[in-house]
């Protein structure tokens, strides 16, 4: 199948899961900060890989994966209905942890600026940025 149409759906299954977990699930499990980060829909369109962000701890993280598969049913239910093709893609969701992966890297960086700033001290009342330029 076209690699061109493969991603239009997929961008379609991610709008329409992401509008069901705005407004469409009542599981209480479920977090409300939970956002679809991407969604890989299979060559041959029967799997729709659906990674989600969730924003909270680690029970949060796995209370709101087993809300998710609990309501696969009726996901795939809505995709069928709201996306024109013959068989709709069974989703499977995963944790996107790539947030939290920048973030930590990010802090990583902002210590070793940190540390690196105190080590060299002021150079003649100037900042880092302005030593770099």
């Amino acid at each position: 199948m076209k690699k061109k149409r493969v991603n239009r759906i997929s961008e379609e299954v991610k709008r329409v899961v992401s509008e069901l977990l705005q407004k469409g699930i009542k599981d209480p499990r479920i977090n409300s900060m939970t956002s679809v980060t991407r969604v890989e829909v299979t060559n041959d369109l029967s799997y729709a890989n659906i990674y989600v962000s969730v924003l909270g701890n680690e029970k949060a993280k796995e209370d709101t994966l087993e809300g998710l598969k609990s309501a696969k049913g009726f996901i795939r239910r809505e995709i069928g209905n709201r996306i024109d093709l013959r068989h709709a893609p069974e989703p499977i969701f995963k944790l996107d942890e790539s947030i939290e992966h920048s973030l930590y890297i990010s802090k990583l960086i902002e210590k070793v600026k940190k540390e690196d700033h105190q080590k060299r001290g002021d150079r003649d009342g100037k900042s880092i940025e302005e030593i770099d330029e």
